[in-house]
Formats: C-alpha cells, structure tokens, sequence
C-alpha cells in the first residue's frame, strides 16, 4: 500500500490520496494536455527550403459515415521562416493535402467513448545526461517523477478497440502522461554494528564476524544497503597440534523429496531413481525419478452439485533424499568418511497429499446495507463455501471459506435510513410524599398534602417514519431498544409540579355598621331595610375564592332610607328685633347618600326637605347663657336585646347668669338630653355559601358546540353548582328573606367539564430475536417477548388501558441439530517402502523397520445411512486419525510381552501401573535391556472424582434483590421507591479444582459457581429536628413587628439520609419561621365624663358669677369598651402623660358681661410642621355686653407650630418581611411573605392609622409578596439495567456489570444521590481451554550432522484462569480443546530449516522485525499504514567458500502505528582535533544511512596554517598555541613567531605578575572558545582584544553619560527654596572602572 500526493493546478495546493502502489507518489496536473496533431513535418529540398503542412480541416461530405473529404493547407517556408513559391520545394516530397475521411454525425457520439486506464506508478525521470549523479543538494519535499496510463477509443457497445481518430472527433484525447512528484529518496538505513563473535577456531588462525541489520529500506532512488555483516581473522595464542588433519568431514543431508506412489512392476525400469552425486552440484541435490505419466494418480476438484465424498481413503507412498559427505572446504568426499556403522537413512514411507478440497460459492448474501445513510460509505455482502476434503500430508492449504466484497446500491432506489428519537409517556401524577422527611413521612396526613411536588414520566427511544417510504411500510413509533438512541440525551424523566392548596383568607377587621338601606336603592320596598358591615380579604393565592369565609353580614331595621338631607351650615342667628332677643338663622341643605355622605341629586331624597330657616334666640345683657349642645356620646349597646337597650346622651353647660331682668337659665334636666340607639335586635344575618359542586353538564347548554380557552378549542362546558343560605348568627339557616338579596352570592357558575381521555399506548415492540440456529436434542424451548408502553392514562370515563403490555411466546420450532458421526474402518497392514524403491536407492536391504497404516472413515447419520462427510465435518466432532505410526520387526529389534492391564486403584491420589517383559533373544540383547529405549513399567496417578472449592476474589458488592417482574419494567413508571437498603445477598467466585490442581467446570463443586452470604445494607437516616418551640414574644413591644419559632437539631443524618438544613447562625436555629404580629399601642384609653357645673365660692348676697371651679370623672377603660359597661381598670394601665385634667377653672359670666362660647380647635398645622407657620383657634361671641365700655375677650388666638409639641408629622413605616408562609398542608412551592403596616408619629409614637388616612399619605409599601420555598428533593435514579454479560467467557477475570443513571440530583435538603451507580458481580470462574503453540524448536537434521531440516511447533491443550502469566497454562487432555485436526490445519506446523556445515557460508536467520516507519514530510505523515523491515546476513565461516556465499537478503512488511523519525548528524567533543560523527534516529536509536552526506560534520580539526614551530600545537579554537611551560610570542599579524620557556614555572610557583601575566595574555582562554563560534570575534587569532572592541567601548561609555545627565536635568527639581540639594556626582557613578580604559 502506498501514498499519492497530487499536485492539483498552478497554485500549489497539495492533496494527498490513497492508492495501492508500492511507492508514495505526487501527481502534477498539467494544464496543457497534448494533442497529436500532424503539422511541421519537414521535408528538405535543399538545406534552405521545406514543405509545412497546416492541421487538417473538418471532415466534409453529404452523408454520414466514410465518404467525406478534409483538407489541409500545404505552403514551402525557408528556414528562416519566411513562406516561398513552391517551386523552391521538392515537388516529389510534397504531402497530401487531401483524405477521406469519417464524417462523423451526432448520433455517432454515443457509440464510442473514451476508455482510460489507472494512472500507473509515478516513476523517476532519469536525468538528461544517461548517468547517475551524487545527489549534491538535499531534497526538501519531493523529487520529480511522470506517470503514464492506456488511452484507448472503444465501442460502447462491446468495448472493442478502433482506431483513435474516431473518438477524437467527438472530445479531445485525454492526457497520456503527467507529471508527478515522488518522496525524497530514502536511504537504506541499518543498525550499528553488533559485538563481535568469538574466533572460529580456537586454535590457530581463524574468522571473527559481527552483523547489523536493516532498519529501512531504500526507497525512492535512495542508496542501497551497505554490506551488513564484517569478517576479521583472529588467531588463538594456541598452536594446533600436529599431524591434526586438515579438513573436518559431515555428513549432509538434502530435502525430503515429495511424496509419490510406488510403481507397477512393469515399469520399474523406466522409474529407477538415479542420484546426482556431482562434486560442484548445489547442496540441495536433487532426487530425480523418470515416471511415466500415466501411472500417476491425478486428484482433480471436480464440483458436482451436492456431490460430495462419501468416505475418504488415504494413500501411503514414500520419500527419498540425498545423503552426502561434505569437506570443510566445501567439496565433497567419500560416504564412508562420513558413515561408520549405519547407513543413513534414504528413504521414508509418507502420506500421499491431498489437498483442501472446498465446495462451490454459495451465491452472494443481500447488501449489508439497506437504506441510504447520510455517510456514502458503501455496505459489504459475504458468501461462503465449505470444507469437503482436509488438506493431508503436506497437501495444499484450503483458500479463504469466506469472501466479503463492497457493494453499492444506488443512492435513489434505497429508502432513507431510520433515525431515532427519544419520546415520552404523559407525565405521571404529582406526588408530594418524595418529598418529606422519614420524620414527616409517619406525622403526615398524606391526603391533604399540597404545593410543590414531583412527577415522572417515562422515556422510549422509537424509530422516526421515513417520508419517503410508501404508506404501508410505515411504522407507528413503536419502541425499539434504547441503544439505537444512546448518541442523544434523553429528555427529563422528573419535573416539579404544584397541587393547589386550600389557604386561609387574610381577613381586615369589620367595617362599622352602615346605615338603614333599602336592599336595593334604585328599586326602594317596603319599610323593612338592612345595616350591613363589611371586611375584605388582605392577600389570597392562586386558590380559588370560596375558601374564604363571608364578608359581609347584616341587620334588619325599619325605616330605611338611602339618600337623607344632610344641614352644610347653620348661618348666625339673626334677631328679629332690634340686637338680641327671638330670631331666624338659614341652613343650607343637601341631599346625601346615608353612606358614605356623598352628594347626590335632591331628587333622590324623598322625604321632605327640613325647613330652610330655624327659630333662635340672641341673648340680651341681662339673659342666661347656654352654650351649644355637646356631640352625642357612644351608644351604650351595639344592639337591643329583651334585656338591655342602646342609649347615648348629649350636654350642655350654662355659661352666664342672668341678671334681675334677665331671661332665666333652664333647668338642671334640660341641660342633659338622652336618645335611643343601636334599638335594632342583635340579630345578624349573613349568607353561607358551601364548597363548588363538582363540574356537571348542564342540560341547557348546548354541549356540541365546544367553547375554546385561550384560543384553543377544549372540552365541553359545565357547570358548578354549591348551594347558598341566609344564616343567623349562632343560630343556623333561616330563610332567604332576613338576608340582604343584593349581597347574596352566585350559585351557579359555568366551568369546564373534564376531557374524556382514552388510554394511548404504543404498538407492541418487535418480537426478541430467536436463535437462529438448530437447537440440541435436550435444549429448553427458546422463547421470545415484545412490549408495548402506556403514553396516556385514561381518565373521566375514557378507554380503558389493556391488560396486557408484555407478551411472550415460544420460538416457532426450530429444527433438532442433526446427529451424525464418524464411522472408521480398518486399519490397513502396515505399508513399508517398496523393495523396488529400496534397491534403487542405498540403504538396508531387509523388508521391515517403520511405516505407516491408514484407514478410512465415512460419515454415517442418525439412523446409520451413510452421508456426505461435509455434513460430519459440520456435526460430528473431531475427525477420528486416519493414518498411525506402525513397525514391522526386523531380525535385531528387540519383542516385548504386550502390555498387562492396569493394577487396581487404592483411592484418590494413588497410582496404578501396569507392565510387559523381553521376550526370546531380546533378554539377551544389551541395547534391549537399556530401560530407557525399552521401559518395562508404565505408571500414572488413578483417576478421581474428588474436587476442592477455593475461593477466588473479593466478595461482590451487597446485592438487593430485584422486585420488578419480568414485564412491569415496560409498563407506566411505577412510582414505588427504589429500595436502597435491607437485606440482599453477596457472592464471592469459586474455584473448582481437582486432583491434578487443573480449573475445572465450577458445577463440579457448587450449583451457581457461588459463595452467597446474607448481608444488610444500612438504611439511611434522616436528620432529626425537635418540634416546633413556642411563639417569641413580638419583636416589637408596640406596633408591627415579628414573632419566631424554631426547630433545633436533635439527630444527624447516617448511610446518605437527608443532610440538615444548614444553621442560621442569626438564630442559632436548624430552621426557624416568623410570622407578623401586632401590639396595640394604646390598648387602653382614658374614658371623660361632662365636665360639672361651675361651682363660684359666693360671699353674702353677691351673684354667683366669676372665677370657679369645675370637675369631671375620669377613669381608665378597655378601647372598645361600650359607654354602658362598668369596666374600669387601674390607672397604671393608661399613659400617664396623655391622662387629662380632672378640675379646671371655669368663668361663669356675670350679668350684663361679654359672653364668648368656648374656643373652637386649632388649625392644623402644616404638614411639615415648618418653621415659622403657626395655628390658630377662635370663639365668636354669644351675648354682647351691657355698657360699650366692657370690652369682650379676645376672639382668636394663635401659637407657633413647634414640631413634636403643637405639631406633630406623620408617616408610614413597614414591619421587616416574614418568612415566606405556606399552607399548612405545603412542604414547600409558592407562598407568600407578609408585613405589616405602621402610622408612626414624628416623636416616635405609633399612632392609629386613620392618623397618616388624615393628613392624605399614601401608603406606597407592598404588604404581600410571593416568594418560593426550594423543594428537597431527594436523588432520583432509574432502574437497574440487566446485568450485561459476563466481561469473559472463561477465566477468574470475568465480571458482571449493571449501571443505572441519575434522573434526578439531590436539591436542598434532598436526599443525596448514592456514590454507588455501577454494579459488578464475579462471574462464575470457568475454565480457559486453549491450544498452545509452542516455540519452534531449533533445526533438527535427521540422521545427520548438517543439510536441510525441519523445525517443529506442538499443539497442546492447556487449562489456565485468564489471568496468565500470574497462572501459567496447565497441560489437559486434548479432548477439552476440540478437535486438534482442523487446528493443525490452520497453522504451520513444520518448516524447512538448515543447518550449516563447518565451513559453509551461510545466511543468519531472519532478524526481529524494526520499528514500524511512516514516509513523512516535514515531520507530519499522511498515512495510516507504515513498514517494518528484517534482514539476513552472511556469515562467512571459510575463507575458501567466499566464492560461493548467498547474497544478504532482506524484507518489508506493512505495519500499523508507526512513526515519524527524523536523522541528525551527532558529534563528540574534540580529542586532539578529532571528534567522533554518528547519525542519530530521532527516538536516539544510532544508526548508518538516514543523514544527508554533504552536511556530514568534519571529524578531524586542521590549523591553517600548519603548526611548525618548536613546542607549539594545534588547540581546539584552531589557532596554534604553545605546548605547558611555553608562552607564546606573537607576529604583528596575530600569528605565532614562536614559543619561549616559562621562566619559574616549574620550581616557583609565585612567579611575578607581569610574568603570569603575559603568559596568560596570549593563550587559548575559554572566553576565546566561547567567542569562536560568534560571526564578529571581539579576539584575534593571537588572542589579543580587536581595535574594534575598544571603539565600541567608548561609544558605550559617551552613550551612558549621556543617559545620566539628560536624566538628572529631567529630574532634577525646580528652585522653590533657598536649600540646594547635596551636590551629586554623575561623573562618579558613571565612570568606576579600570585606569586603562
């Protein structure tokens, strides 16, 4: 096999193509291709003028075929290459300028074509001058080579040739020839040398020689091995003694010569046997017979359908070789020189070959490949043939029983290839029980759990239907084996899900009871109406809403009315008559809606208008004054009952006495007025609505018509129905009629009814395959199974599922494995070679000594018909031996009693032995009574049925039984858990061994081939937590804050139980939960009664008026408390600092005094309570006084608004977030977190909220989020797969595997995943039975020192453990093995071999294989496939013999794996200017060949001039130098003048500087050896330092003081200050060197 690199177009673009070729060749496309055309044909009239001849023109003529006519243009050039008349030319030599012609017409086109062969080799172009020249320049890529190919015009009907004219009137001839490039040349390249043999002789002189071998061939023009093996002579300090002849003498034996059949008696003559005995014949002398042809039996292979042999016979003929006395020297010498007693054997009854006989072909096998794949690669078929006849004695191999071709379908006739995908079942239930704890798992109501959870769904891979197919071959997806979707993930098996949780409602507190309304204000009845109050529901799930509870409840009252008159504004009173006394004041009116107060338009309020003017009074100077009514105080009962009723009271106080004329004050009960409230029955009604019915169909809805959700058309409308009924409070139902109609809710809803969904399965996979073939007489039925998935679960009264989702079934029945056996005939008499052949060749005479004996053997059936050995070649084991050693006894050999029978056994591990004796003559016969050619006892161990169990390997992982059935593993995924502990088994492998110590089959010893032990797999424990621990108190003492409760680990988890969450470390808690709470801030209220009249301490008559003192009741109340109840509490209880006055001074007016009433509230303040604004309050005046005089008090007063005094700012303020809060049902999902909501005043008090509702703030905060609690989900994984099969057929290696995948990581506190996802299980240990071949044994040359032999391999049957070399291979009976015959058919038993005599020259045997090699370019290979090289070379052991010494030999091979290698020259360090130079192979390997020989490095080192002087020497920088105790003494030019002696070197070490110093100055340094290899050298040849140098110093030193000044003025910092920095020294630091310089 071979490379071809072609070089495509001009732009250099290299492809690189494989070929089969024995070279590595790069093809060049030429642009131009060549054209024959006939032109510039010269002909010479005189030596100035020549006929030229143009191209030939089209072909013309009227009809196709051959009448046409071309022409051509013929003209007479000079030639200089001007044109001429004609008669300048030779008329006689003028060409033809006409032809007939093939006129070629279109439809001719399709009966020729072009028919081109493959490109051949590319080949070297030689080079121009024919002789070889050395390659003087290295080649970089390649050389330049041509490659030629057939071009031939052919029919294309028959494809025979005609000429090429007619195809090249149709296109033009395709390229004959192109240029190529082959690889650089290789070299041989060959190992170094090995040591070298010890001496031939070992006395006197002798040969010595030493070999190497081939590492790479030549390849591509490169030069050819070298010799590989060197001879020297050796001479052995031992003299030969005398008078020891000079030659040694062997006797040498030639081949074997082939089998052949002894002759019929009347052609003895004509078939002697002549020997050629000739002197100077080759070694291997042949055995030549004179046979006439007729006589020969010829086997011919004559294949008749199904006629195959019935028996078969074996022919015993005989063999003969040559036998000769050789010299030392070569030559040949006398038999008798070489033979003392017995004569060598000559002859040799042998087996007549036959050879493989095989059956005809049986036809092709359809295409591997049936479908067309994206790949274009093309598929294979086989067909086969069988064995009818063994090949016998050496008789030709059988050829391949098996042939496998490529065979390509075209492209569009196939259909496209099946792709697979993964598909999915629907997703299984959502199920929230994987998700609890074991500690949960026994605590909770599994019914009512909700939230997040997870659900599973199954995965099965199916065949996608091809488009292109024809509807009836297309398969529904049916699932097929998951490993034909094994190149795709598969899609998620586990996902999270939600179950809706039933939450509380967050409720606000209740509204205050409405006013008396009519149940529907646009249609006013009756006189019976309804106060309502009301609450809202603060945040609700997802959940639906009719888990709330009723929001709205109501109480019967009478007089309802929905819209009232409302007074805007009373005006001032206005007296009537003069400026006090009776009046009128105006009131302005509005109609309002009794709630909320808003206007609405006065036609709505139907009662009558109050009037517009009310009667008043101004009171004159000498009247009472009464101030205006107090508001009325809070209803003593929220309701009437039969025992207690609602009352509240108003007061008024009187502000000024009358005088003597004065209208006088009211009485005491008249300042007090009580009035009835609350007076409806505590009756509260509300409506209470049940859960939503179940989603039913409603007859009146059509239900054909299907609505659509969400633009998708879905299933039929329904409806939900709950039922609905006014209840009393605490009492239960009542009728409908004591409920507000308007508040009453739905009964009634629409919804979706459920889909009817059927079952889906998938079609039933295909059958499993059966076994293909027959089946034993004793095998169990084979049987086969499909499987068919669930995709949908059938739900609301869909289709059922079937019951059956896994089938199986027997085999169809499969044929009983025909019974056939060898039936052996007798043995034939033992055939010895002929006495004819006997007396031809030289040898004992006497008719006796060894043959051999055959027998036939046919084939029988069961019922013992006979039949084709093919049938017993397939069925009937091991073919019985045909043919056996015999011996006919001759007159000396020695006779032996037969055998006697075996002695009885004592037991197991005893011996019997059996025994024969010498019969007549043989006891007395000495070579008889050697024990070793003639044993008399044989012993061997006694059978034994007795076996020993060893345990062999480590115990198996703990294994859990399997609880799956055989076909619930292809129905809907089961959701039990997978069973991770308890108790399961665990094997350990055994050993069966019997006596011998041999591996025998396990049963032998135990049913499975088994230890099993129980064993128990921990079970993983959860970590533990405590219980809940009580509520915190709130975090905030007053207001909105958070109260906590926590759980603290109790027990850590074990064995892979759920990890503990982690700790908080703010809470020092495993997990904690917050919750808001509130504190009322003012839970307690101070409670005021009316103030008391105002008591003025009167002396004697005077009018009780002036200064006083008034009191009031104050006490310490629940908030909420009703007026009427008597609960007071301590004062401690309420704030201290907000109690209010108990007494106050109070100013009763005197008669005819200004009276003012009592000041209104102040303003507000601004919001931002700002500085500089402030607040005002006023009063207005009630009576005037009597005299101008008096003045009245102040009307209006005012005060700075100061912040956290007389102004207070507001704002809101939010609690911190709860945690996020699940139903109580959850584990975890969505929740939410909550937070509450605080008015806080500017001085830090938490107010009422209306208080920011007030001032008009906005509360901008969210007091409900969703927020998401991670579920713990714990590791998911599939199924075990089924164990695979065993790793090994035999052995203790072999091991069973299953796996399993994770489906699902562990999340959170989920339960990890387990380490263990792959099983192994020791296979039953069985034997190994193999055949060993053994090494082949040295050459063995038969009855003979010397000459052609044959070396030997055996076959035994071995028994080992799979585990060689740790258990070496045992010898067993051949039987365990099978059958020996056809394993001896298949391999090389025998091979010739030869072995030399002293003094042949001979050939080594074959070295090892090299290294496997790649043809690389620039260090990368563009081939797969590599050679190895192996070479034999010559040993030369006579001088003499030199002449007729074989030629070294060597061969490649093509290998896989190889290698790149690169060659370098290598060099030694110098020696006395010589240095060693090797090629080194880039793995280190030293080899010769491979280095390009021009870039050789040179190995010795020259002075130039030459070292003359006295004492001086060649150094290593080449230059001379002075030998030790010299000092050189140089010219002017650097070159040496001469060597002086050293003064005191030898006796005073301390010799002066100067001295030391020129001595030095001169000499070779290392700084001069390290300078040598530089292109500019700072040193002469005399050592001395160049002029350069010194200038380049220089330079250097001006360029670094340069760089210090320039550097020091940049630096440098400007002259703010007086202080000048300490002078600086650039000189100093520059410059620090040597004087000299």
């Amino acid at each position: 096999m071979g490379w071809t690199m072609t070089l495509k177009d001009d732009f250099g673009v290299i492809a690189w193509t494989r070929r089969a070729g024995n070279n590595l060749c790069l093809f060049l496309l030429l642009s131009l291709f060549s054209v024959s055309v006939q032109s510039d044909i010269v002909f010479p009239k005189d030596h100035h003028f020549s006929w030229k001849a143009g191209q030939w023109g089209q072909c013309i003529g009227e009809e196709c075929g051959s009448g046409g006519v071309q022409t051509r243009t013929i003209w007479c050039v000079h030639m200089e290459g001007w044109t001429t008349h004609h008669s300048h030319c030779h008329h006689m030599d003028k060409p033809e300028s006409q032809r007939h012609c093939f006129k070629v017409c279109e439809w001719h086109q399709n009966l020729f074509e072009w028919e081109v062969s493959d490109w051949g080799g590319c080949v070297l172009v030689p080079f121009f001058s024919n002789e070889l020249k050395l390659r003087t320049t290295e080649c970089i890529t390649a050389q330049h080579g041509i490659q030629r190919r057939k071009v031939n015009c052919v029919r294309t009907s028959n494809h025979t040739t005609v000429t090429l004219r007619i195809c090249e009137f149709f296109s033009q001839k395709p390229p004959v020839e192109q240029a190529c490039l082959i690889p650089c040349p290789q070299d041989c390249v060959v190992s170094d040398f090995n040591s070298w043999s010890s001496c031939s002789k070992t006395c006197g002189a002798g040969l010595q020689h030493r070999t190497r071998h081939v590492l790479a061939t030549p390849m591509y023009g490169g030069a050819s091995c070298p010799n590989l093996t060197e001879t020297r002579t050796c001479s052995s300090s031992v003299d030969c003694p005398a008078g020891e002849g000079e030659y040694q003498y062997s006797l040498k034996v030639g081949a074997w010569s082939e089998c052949r059949l002894p002759h019929h008696k009347d052609a003895l003559l004509s078939g002697r046997t002549t020997v050629d005995f000739s002197a100077n014949s080759n070694e291997n002398n042949t055995v030549t017979l004179h046979t006439q042809a007729s006589h020969h039996h010829v086997h011919h292979h004559h294949p008749h359908a199904h006629k195959y042999p019935m028996s078969w016979e074996l022919e015993v003929g005989y063999k003969s070789r040559q036998v000769r006395c050789t010299r030392s020297d070569g030559r040949n010498a006398m038999l008798s020189l070489c033979t003392k007693d017995n004569s060598p054997l000559t002859f040799q009854a042998c087996v007549m070959p036959k050879d493989c006989q095989t059956s005809d072909w049986s036809s092709w096998s359809p295409c591997s490949k049936t479908c067309r794949s994206t790949d274009l690669s093309p598929g294979y078929r086989l067909r086969s043939r069988i064995m009818t006849h063994i090949p016998v004695g050496g008789g030709k191999q059988c050829p391949a029983l098996e042939e496998k071709e490529a065979c390509h379908i075209i492209g569009d006739l196939l259909p496209n290839c099946p792709s697979y995908v993964w598909r999915t079942t629907d997703w299984g239930e959502c199920r929230i029980l994987p998700l609890l704890s074991q500690q949960d798992r026994r605590l909770a109501n599994i019914s009512i759990l909700c939230g997040s959870g997870i659900q599973t769904r199954k995965t099965y891979c199916v065949q996608v239907p091809d488009d292109s197919a024809p509807h009836h071959r297309k398969e529904v997806s049916r699932p097929v084996n998951a490993r034909l979707c094994a190149g795709e993930e598969p899609p998620l098996a586990v996902q999270h899900c939600s179950i809706p949780c039933q939450h509380h409602c967050l409720l606000s507190q209740w509204s205050p009871w409405g006013a008396c309304l009519h149940d529907n204000c646009k249609e006013p009845q009756g006189k019976k109406g309804f106060r309502q109050r009301r609450r809202e529901a603060l945040w609700q799930s997802s959940s639906p809403p009719e888990t709330c509870p009723h929001l709205v409840e109501s109480i019967p009252c009478e007089d309802p009315a929905c819209y009232l008159w409302q007074v805007q504004q009373e005006e001032r009173c206005i007296p009537t008559k003069g400026s006090c006394g009776p009046g009128a004041a105006a009131q302005n009116m509005t109609c309002v809606t009794a709630e909320g107060s808003s206007p609405v338009p006065i036609a709505l309020c139907v009662d009558d208008p109050p009037p517009t003017e009310v009667a008043c009074e101004v009171a004159c100077p000498s009247d009472c004054v009464v101030g205006s009514w107090s508001p009325w105080s809070p209803c003593s009962h929220s309701c009437t009952t039969k025992t207690a009723e609602g009352q509240q009271s108003r007061t008024r106080t009187v502000l000024a006495i009358p005088g003597t004329e004065g209208k006088e004050c009211p009485a005491a009960p008249a300042l007090e007025e009580w009035r009835v409230c609350n007076d409806h029955p505590c009756m509260v009604f509300y409506w209470e609505a049940s859960a939503w019915g179940p989603c039913i169909e409603d007859a009146f809805i059509d239900l054909n018509g299907t609505s659509s959700w969400n633009g998708t058309p879905t299933c039929a409308m329904g409806v939900q129905i709950r039922k609905v009924s006014c209840t009393k409070m605490n009492v239960g139902p009542v009728i409908s009629k004591r409920c507000s109609d308007s508040a009453r809710p739905e009964s009634v809803r629409p919804c979706l009814l459920p889909c009817e969904k059927d079952c889906i399965v998938t079609p039933f996979s295909e059958w499993t395959a059966c076994p293909s073939t027959c089946m034993p007489e004793n095998a169990t039925a084979a049987t086969q199974s499909r499987y068919r998935t669930i995709i949908q679960r059938s739900a609301n009264g869909g289709q059922e599922c079937p019951d059956t989702l896994y089938e199986e079934r027997d085999c169809e029945s499969l044929p009983v494995c025909p019974v056939y056996s060898w039936r052996t005939h007798k043995w034939h008499s033992c055939s010895l070679v002929p006495d004819s052949v006997r007396r031809g060749l030289s040898g004992q005479g006497e008719a006796c000594g060894n043959g051999l004996e055959t027998r036939g053997v046919s084939c029988v059936g069961e019922m013992g018909e006979s039949a084709n050995m093919t049938e017993c070649l397939r069925w009937a084991g091991p073919l019985p031996p045909q043919i056996r050693e015999c011996r006919v006894a001759c007159k000396d050999d020695c006779t032996l009693t037969s055998w006697s029978k075996f002695s009885e056994c004592a037991g197991c591990g005893s011996s019997r032995s059996r025994k024969r004796s010498l019969t007549g003559r043989s006891k007395k016969k000495e070579h008889c009574l050697d024990e070793k050619l003639h044993p008399l006892e044989e012993t061997e161990t006694c059978p034994c049925d007795e076996f020993l169990s060893q345990p062999y390997g480590n115990w198996s992982a703990c294994i859990l039984p399997d609880p799956s059935a055989p076909g619930s593993l292809q129905g809907w995924m089961s959701h039990r858990e997978v069973k991770e502990c308890g108790q399961g088994l665990r094997y350990r492998a055994v050993a069966c061994i019997n006596q011998q110590g041999h591996l025998v089959n396990p049963t032998h010893c135990t049913d499975s081939g088994y230890m099993v032990e129980v064993c128990h797999i921990p079970c993983p424990l959860d970590c533990k937590l405590s219980d809940w621990s009580a509520w915190s108190a709130c975090s905030a003492s007053c207001g909105s804050g958070l109260k906590i409760r926590s759980k603290w680990l109790r027990e850590k988890a074990f064995n892979g139980g759920r990890p503990c969450p982690k700790l908080d470390l703010k809470n020092q808690a495993q997990v904690y939960e917050a919750v808001p709470c509130h504190i009322e801030c003012s839970q307690y209220e101070w409670r005021i009664e009316p103030w008391s009249i105002c008591t003025i301490n009167t002396v004697d008559d005077l009018p009780a008026c002036g200064e006083g003192v008034q009191s009031r009741k104050i006490r310490c109340v629940k908030q909420e408390t009703a007026s009427g109840e008597n609960s007071t509490l301590g004062d401690s209880l309420c704030d201290p600092e907000e109690m209010p006055p108990r007494a106050q001074v109070c100013f009763l007016a005197c008669p005819k005094d200004c009276v003012v009433a009592p000041w209104g509230p102040w303003s507000n303040c601004p919001l931002q309570c700002d500085q500089g604004t402030a607040r005002n309050r006023s009063r207005h005046i009630l009576r005037l006084p009597a005299s101008e005089n008096s003045t009245c008090p102040e009307l209006v007063q005012s005060e700075p608004c100061v912040l956290n005094s007389t102004c207070f700012s507001y704002q809101y303020t939010v609690s911190d977030w709860s945690t996020c809060q699940l139903s109580e049902n959850a584990i975890c999902g969505h929740g939410s977190r909550l937070r509450l909501v605080d008015c806080i005043r500017s001085d830090g008090k938490i107010v009422e909220l209306q208080k920011c509702e007030q001032f008009g703030l906005i509360n901008k905060y969210w007091l409900s989020e969703s927020c998401m609690v991670d579920c713990p989900v714990s590791c998911m994984l599939s199924e075990w797969s089924p164990w695979a099969e065993c790793s090994h057929t035999c052995g203790n290696q072999g091991q069973f595997l299953r796996t399993r995948r994770i489906l699902q990581d562990a999340n959170e506190e989920g339960q990890p995943c387990p380490n263990q996802l792959t099983q192994i299980k020791p296979c039953p240990i069985r034997p190994c039975y193999t055949w060993m071949l053994s090494d082949w044994s040295p050459c063995t040359v038969e009855g003979a020192e010397c000459g052609e032999g044959l070396r030997r391999r055996s076959l035994s049957c071995v028994v080992n453990r799979g585990n060689w070399p740790e258990s070496p291979p045992q010898p067993v009976d051949e039987e365990l093995c099978g059958d020996k015959l056809r394993q001896h058919i298949q391999q090389e038993m025998e091979q010739p071999c030869f072995v030399p005599c002293p003094g042949d020259c001979h050939l080594t045997v074959w070295s090892s294989w090299s290294s496997c090699q790649l043809t690389c370019l620039e260090g990368r290979s563009f081939e797969t496939t590599g050679r190895q090289a192996r070479s034999r070379a010559v040993i030369i052991q006579v001088m003499e013999n030199q002449g007729s010494c074989p030629h070294q030999v060597f061969e490649t091979q093509p290998c896989k794996g190889g290698k790149c290698h690169s060659y370098q020259w290598r060099t030694g360090g110098w020696s006395n200017n010589e240095r060693a130079v090797w090629c080194q192979r880039s793995d280190g390997v030293n080899v010769t060949g491979g280095c390009f020989p021009q870039k050789r490095p040179t190995t010795v080192r020259h002075c130039h001039p030459a070292c003359t002087k006295p004492f001086s020497h060649c150094t290593p920088s080449g230059v001379c130098g002075c030998e030790k105790g010299y000092t050189e003494v140089m010219t002017t030019h650097g070159f040496l003048d001469y060597c002086t002696r050293t003064p005191g070197v030898d006796n005073n070490k301390k010799a002066d500087v100067k001295t030391n110093s020129g001595r030095l100055k001169p000499g070779p340094s290392q700084a001069q050896d390290l300078f040598s290899e530089w292109t500019l050298r700072p040193v002469g040849p005399d050592g001395r330092v160049k002029l350069w140098v010194y200038a380049v110093t220089a330079v250097g030193f001006i360029l670094i003081l340069f760089v210090i000044a320039l550097s020091f003025l940049v630096c440098k910092p400007s002259k703010t200050t007086k202080t000048s920095p300490p002078p600086q020294k650039p000189l100093t630091l520059a410059y620090d060197g040597d004087m000299d310089m």
